[in-house]
């Protein structure tokens, strides 16, 4: 358990509601989660026990230390009017009791008043001193002037600081998003950095969902995948067909009574239409059903569009959902890239980080190497291909990397089809490229490209030009070219689909004869190398020796010291036969050809992790117990061996990542999550910036 006394904390707080302290909060929980291992959260001040808190909920569900929803509460709204000092004494022994079980503690301050509210900012304040916390303010920029933000600036701060509590940052939020230097300089609090973040409308739209809670509907026709898409607009569709079409925009949500059949088929095809604004849904009001013959022709159409039903009418509908404020809840995916997308651009992590004086730990968490992984690949982005863009999740991930400018996309698909189906997702492809292999002007010089390289094979450019309408063949000979820097497929497709275009085309690095693969393995407190468990079958010797080198040199790449364990079923000397002899050989040819690397063999995986089998069975190996890197003796052991720590010890395993290519193409695990693939194409863009260099 940590020392309550050493732990990082922060206390964020604002002056009133609508700040948009939960982007702030999670933001800010994001970068203390790539800087220590365990993160808690902490909410003093709730609205009641029988209600859950999103806010809470939604910081704790990325916090890092294993903590409950309850052990995370302090008091209520009612416990600190009732006997405020008594209310703090119950907020600073719980504080504690989650510190101790933390290295950095984000607490979410109180922001139950729309109206700004020095009184509660100081009831904060006694808290945040209470429990040493720093203090960083959270300020609504939206409808004020950068004048206005300065004087509250002011007022907060001396409110903070007259109840011993200590400002350790500013962010004014909700600023328009071409004045936020205006908005940053407005505070002039000495010694106090100050960091803007601009007004995204998004962040509080209602989900088409929430909009169906409120109106009190059910779901008429169309796809419940798209429930989830955010209602930027809403709009009531009282006049003409054609003049409803002029007005629509881009994720609008129209009302428009039930029995407007003329309104309905036009905005239906309108969603469909290439040219027309994707709409998030149609809400049908006054409890009016379309005719039997109306109905049959939309369910003939197949719309994806969400149509709701309710039986409000048009007015009380469309007040109902203006008032509708839509929330970043934990399964708000697009809110959330948007608000760690924002923090990541707009505040200095290293400069808030270094005011908290963090203490940096040896351990690595699974959160710590994904956040590294994405920070490593935007520091200098690449371009990656991803030809399967007619799967939802490659669709999300790239919004998702878009949005958080990790990499630049080419995605391949037909342009109209794929930006068609973004939209309905609430994807923001506007800054990638879609390409049709099929109608690609890149497509007769690739043939001609493809022909050469293999006709010693009696390749012909007929042939050719049949084979590069293959989205692998296509999205590989991208990479050849040096239009794409990397390649990441399979979630729809095969290793082979994936893999063998690059043997015919990329082809391995000088010196490297064996294509293989790891999986880096995210342990509760490190990051270890599995290879090879996805593409070489049953390896010989010198195929294992370059497993092993390749293994080690990518994992040095992703910050892991290279110590290569050989594995085998016996450990030194102690046993002999043929897979034991072909562990051994394959660890002197490693030795010969790279006698600045540690490696053992053959060696047990226990030998090769625990100190005190190691001190038994190796005593004095650089490697035994402290093994880095784990060379399986094939892909039967490799493969079953990762999915059983994966599954057993609840490991992130982030792969496979090939290895020996001349160029980056990673293969995708066809039951790949979407923070999976966000993962390989960080992965493979870090490892495009090591073949430029």
């Amino acid at each position: 358990m940590a020392d309550t006394g050493t732990v990082s904390s922060v206390y964020i707080a604002a002056p009133e509601g609508d700040t948009g302290k939960s982007t702030v909060a999670l933001g800010v929980l994001r970068m203390l989660c790539a800087s220590t291992a365990r993160v808690g959260v902490f909410r003093p001040i709730t609205r009641s026990v029988d209600e859950t808190d999103h806010i809470l909920e939604l910081v704790l569900d990325h916090a890092t230390a294993d903590l409950t929803y309850e052990q995370c509460v302090g008091v209520t709204y009612e416990q600190v009017h009732a006997d405020p000092d008594g209310a703090l004494a119950e907020i600073v022994s719980r504080y504690h009791d989650v510190a101790a079980r933390c290295d950095a503690v984000v607490i979410v301050g109180s922001d139950y008043t729309d109206v700004p509210n020095p009184s509660e900012l100081g009831y904060n304040a006694r808290i945040a001193a209470n429990l040493e916390a720093p203090v960083l303010l959270t300020l609504r920029g939206a409808r004020r002037t950068p004048h206005e933000v300065g004087q509250l600036a002011d007022v907060c701060v001396a409110e903070l600081t007259a109840h011993h509590a200590h400002p350790v940052a500013i962010v004014v939020n909700r600023c328009p998003p071409d004045r936020l230097d205006e908005y940053a300089a407005a505070p002039s609090v000495v010694g106090v950095p100050v960091w803007s973040l601009p007004e995204i409308p998004l962040l509080f739209a209602p989900t088409v969902t929430e909009l169906l809670d409120a109106v009190g509907g059910t779901l008429f026709s169309g796809d419940p995948e798209l429930l989830h898409r955010e209602a930027v607009e809403v709009s009531v569709g009282a006049m003409t067909a054609e003049h409803i079409l002029e007005r629509i925009t881009e994720g609008a949500l129209v009302i428009v009574p039930g029995d407007r059949s003329d309104v309905l088929l036009a905005l239906v095809n309108a969603h469909e239409a290439q040219g027309f604004p994707s709409l998030s849904g149609i809400v049908m009001s006054g409890g009016i059903l379309p005719h039997p013959a109306v109905a049959e022709l939309i369910a003939g159409l197949g719309p994806r569009l969400p149509i709701l039903a309710t039986t409000l009418g048009s007015f009380e509908a469309a007040t109902v959902a203006a008032q509708t404020r839509g929330r970043m809840s934990t399964g708000a995916l697009r809110k959330i890239d948007i608000a760690l997308a924002l923090t990541e651009r707009h505040v200095e992590a290293p400069a808030l980080i270094e005011r908290l004086r963090v203490e940096f730990p040896s351990v690595v968490t699974p959160q710590m190497f994904e956040y590294q992984l994405l920070d490593r690949a935007r520091a200098d982005p690449k371009r990656i291909v991803l030809p399967e863009a007619d799967d939802d999740r490659i669709l999300r991930a790239a919004g998702r990397l878009l949005r958080r400018r990790v990499v630049d996309l080419i995605l391949l698909g037909d342009e109209t089809r794929v930006r068609s189906r973004a939209a309905e997702l609430g994807v923001d492809l506007a800054s990638a490229t879609v390409l049709d292999p099929g109608r690609s002007e890149y497509l007769e010089d690739f043939a001609a490209e493809y022909t050469r390289l293999r006709a010693h094979r009696g390749m012909t450019t007929e042939r050719a030009r049949e084979v590069m309408t293959d989205i692998s063949y296509f999205g590989t000979m991208m990479v050849h070219k040096g239009i794409a820097d990397g390649m990441v497929s399979g979630a729809a497709h095969t290793t082979a689909h994936t893999v063998r275009p690059s043997f015919e085309i990329v082809k391995t690095r000088p010196g490297v004869s064996t294509v293989s693969s790891i999986f880096l393995m995210c342990l509760a407190d490190r990051v270890l190398a599995y290879g090879d468990c996805a593409v070489v079958p049953d390896p010989t010797a010198e195929q294992l020796a370059d497993i092993a080198i390749s293994s080690a040199e990518t994992a040095a790449v992703f910050g892991i010291e290279p110590r290569i364990a050989m594995l085998s079923y016996s450990t030194g000397d102690s046993g002999s036969g043929a897979g034991v002899d072909k562990v051994r050989a394959a660890t002197a040819l490693v030795h010969d050809r790279r006698p600045d690397l540690l490696v053992e063999g053959p060696i047990q995986y226990d030998a090769a992790v625990e100190p005190t089998v190691a001190h038994t069975k190796l005593p004095g190996s650089q490697v035994a117990g402290r093994a880095t890197v784990f060379v399986f003796p094939d892909l039967n052991t490799g493969n079953n061996t990762y999915k059983a720590v994966q599954r057993s010890a609840g490991a992130v395993a982030v792969g496979p990542v090939l290895q020996g290519l001349n160029r980056p193409v990673n293969d995708l695990s066809r039951g790949a999550t979407v923070q999976d693939i966000v993962n390989t194409v960080a992965i493979t863009a870090i490892q495009a910036q090591e073949v430029q260099k």
